[in-house]
């Protein structure tokens, strides 16, 4: 396996494609620390948003992009939200 760089490459990914990849994986991280810093499992996070503990483990590995609403199913009940703000130059 190469480098991400050539990855990158390999899959001809844009430079927006990559920085879509990094948002998502940034949010995601975001949520899965939000979770443990609370001492949820994702079985108990499972059944306070409705949803299958498998959709957590699926989101919380990135192996599929969430939706929004499926995200503000979880956040909600940590107390969260998504919020839209200017990207940092």
């Amino acid at each position: 396996m190469g480098t991400w760089k050539e990855l990158k490459n390999e899959l001809d990914i844009t430079d927006e494609e990559e920085k879509v990849i990094k948002m998502e994986k940034e949010l995601i991280r975001s949520m899965v620390a939000i979770r443990e810093e609370q001492g949820m499992s994702q079985a108990e996070l499972a059944i306070k948003c409705n949803v299958k503990q498998p959709t957590i483990a699926r989101m919380e590995k990135d192996t599929h992009s969430p939706q929004i609403d499926s995200l503000l199913r979880i956040l909600i009940p940590l107390g969260y939200t998504l919020q839209i703000v200017p990207m940092k130059k």
